[in-house]
């Protein structure tokens, strides 16, 4: 009978559940995509029902639920902190058994539960899914029980976590901090710091070092007199603008040159930091693999500088980086406890974890509407033929097929996608379409077989995690940063071989083995998970195209302002009772 362990993340931001089945991943989502509540930190209820649906299993049938962290050690960081004084709701969540008991009543289960530390989560949620068989580790986030970063060795199934920085010093509140005070929201605006980052010069450089001390081996120090981590409405003090010689941005304040240099003056420091640091953990260990995993790991721009300017030859960064996928390190732990074997080996090849929908599904959905569409079941080439065409005239497409990707990246599965070559798509899709700012770029998908030839990289990223100079011959405007960058994923057939298919087709059709890829979604929601969510999309947004599974549907041949749904139009929730940042 097979061993079914149930890894979760949760009540922290970022609810995730996966099965790990015998030792191998077979599913895994977030919460917020079936809930649309934007980082949904609740118990995956839903999530964990799609796993047990999928694998045929009852909530009996689980041998170990798996939790991401230690829920004491964290209240113990918590009563130190102060934060148990905040509030009577604060009193009544972080109390002894807190968390046991919302797994239980939640999710009606009475068996085994196993609690892991949470760098130790995230640790094996890269090196277990790597196919490394040793491999020196670094975890960089905000805060888990008392680590910020960790660093440690792999060998076999077993992890040693032998050094850390514990809070309040951490480059992860660092950086959020930063983007605290940029006026984006902390847990989602780290993404725009980044992207901002290179219109700017690091003119404020000296500034952001005096904000940590690098310390001998893998320590480091914040200058406490600059931050305040209790504070509900900012993670800084005045000193803090004092020494940037400017206040806070107020959100919904246009950007301004200054915003961009403190962003890219950050970004310049943070590389250092971890270049220094990850030389430190070469010397330590000699390995020449590198695992690396927390919400910092999602920093595409240091991975590609890490790997460019260490001794370190491999990098491997689980592409749910972030708190999402410490339930795979929590699960993949719990397995090699209770089993005495280790993981199935293999480098994880693709996140393809999600919901899949049937053709015979999003035909009664369509059904239900008024939406006119061409259906192509059973004809996958004249597809995505009709698809590819419909890019190269310039046109903006919704792609929903296959299995959801898990993590913050859309891979091909839940995409909108467009022609690289356009001057004016960059510009069309972030007004138009996604509703975000300007400065944000969008990654290329490039045929593995190609990508060489058009990006400076001598490797496969299939999972948008490394950035690298655009070498193109072709002029490929809508996903070249300011800088010249691009955040690329390379498509195997084996990957996603409809995807795989498209890009081929383009290929053919324009001589470009390359298509803009950006998640499925507007500013504000989660991904879309299912066919509902697409076409809900599809009609608030101006994407031009929506191709769903074996179905088109083209905008120009709808009068979508007028729409009625029969079924119903999915409503969107925001999380508009969390506080501006929190990581309690």
């Amino acid at each position: 009978m097979a061993l079914n362990i149930i890894g979760i993340s949760a009540l922290y931001h970022d609810s995730a559940c996966c099965l790990v089945q015998d030792g191998k991943l077979k599913y895994a989502a977030e919460e917020e995509r079936f809930s649309r509540l934007k980082a949904d930190d609740a118990i995956p209820r839903m999530a964990l029902k799609y796993c047990l649906k999928e694998a045929g299993i009852g909530i009996n049938d689980i041998d170990c639920i798996a939790f991401y962290e230690d829920p004491t050690k964290k209240l113990g960081r918590q009563l130190w902190s102060g934060i148990w004084n905040r509030s009577d709701v604060l009193r009544k969540k972080f109390r002894p058994g807190w968390v046991e008991q919302e797994i239980r009543d939640i999710l009606g289960y009475e068996g085994r539960i196993e609690f892991f530390d949470h760098h130790l989560s995230h640790a094996a949620s890269s090196y277990h899914y790597s196919g490394f068989d040793n491999a020196a580790i670094l975890t960089v986030d905000g805060v888990g029980e008392w680590a910020t970063t960790t660093y440690g060795t792999g060998n076999g199934s077993n992890i040693d976590l032998w050094e850390e920085v514990s809070y309040p010093h951490s480059l992860g509140l660092l950086y959020s901090t930063i983007t605290n005070f940029l006026g984006f929201e902390v847990n989602e605006g780290e993404y725009k710091v980044m992207g901002l980052a290179p219109y700017g010069k690091p003119t404020y450089v000296n500034q952001v070092r005096q904000l940590i001390k690098m310390l001998g081996d893998g320590k480091y120090e914040l200058n406490l007199e600059y931050f305040d981590f209790l504070e509900e409405s900012r993670m800084f003090t005045d000193r803090f603008a004092d020494l940037f010689g400017k206040p806070a941005r107020v959100r919904g304040v246009s950007v301004d040159q200054e915003h961009m240099d403190i962003a890219r003056s950050l970004q310049v420091v943070l590389e250092e930091i971890l270049i220094n640091k990850a030389e430190y953990l070469y010397r330590k260990t000699g390995s020449e693999n590198l695992c690396m995993a927390g919400g910092v790991a999602l920093n595409c721009v240091a991975n590609g500088k890490i790997i460019k300017n260490t001794p370190f030859k491999n990098l491997f960064v689980q592409p749910a980086a972030n708190d999402a996928g410490g339930a795979l390190g929590a699960a993949s732990l719990a397995y090699t406890r209770i089993s005495g074997e280790p993981m199935t080996p293999g480098k994880l090849g693709h996140v393809y974890l999600g919901p899949r929908y049937e053709a015979s599904h999003v035909r009664k959905v369509l059904e239900s509407t008024s939406l006119r569409y061409h259906s192509f079941e059973g004809d996958q080439e004249t597809l995505v033929k009709e698809t590819a065409a419909r890019i190269a005239e310039g046109k903006v497409i919704g792609w929903f097929h296959g299995r959801m990707e898990f993590g913050p990246r859309s891979l091909g599965a839940r995409s909108i996608l467009a022609d690289p070559r356009d001057t004016e798509m960059r510009d069309k899709i972030n007004a138009m379409v996604k509703k975000r700012e300007g400065f944000r770029p969008f990654a290329p998908a490039a045929l593995d077989s190609e990508y060489k030839k058009h990006f400076d990289i001598d490797h496969e990223s299939p999972f948008m995690l490394e950035t690298c100079q655009v070498i193109s011959p072709l002029d490929l405007p809508a996903i070249t940063h300011v800088d010249g960058s691009a955040r690329l994923q390379t498509v195997t057939r084996n990957s996603n071989p409809r995807f795989h298919h498209l890009l081929e087709a383009f290929n053919e059709l324009t001589g470009c083995p390359i298509l803009l890829n950006t998640s499925f979604n507007v500013k504000g929601e989660p991904i879309v998970c299912s066919p509902e969510d697409a076409i809900n999309c599809f009609i608030s947004t101006n994407i031009d195209v929506l191709v769903v599974e074996d179905f088109i549907i083209d905008r120009a041949e709808n009068e979508l302002g007028i729409l009625e749904w029969i079924s119903g139009v999915m409503t969107t929730k925001y999380a508009s009772q969390r506080n501006t940042y929190t990581f309690i």
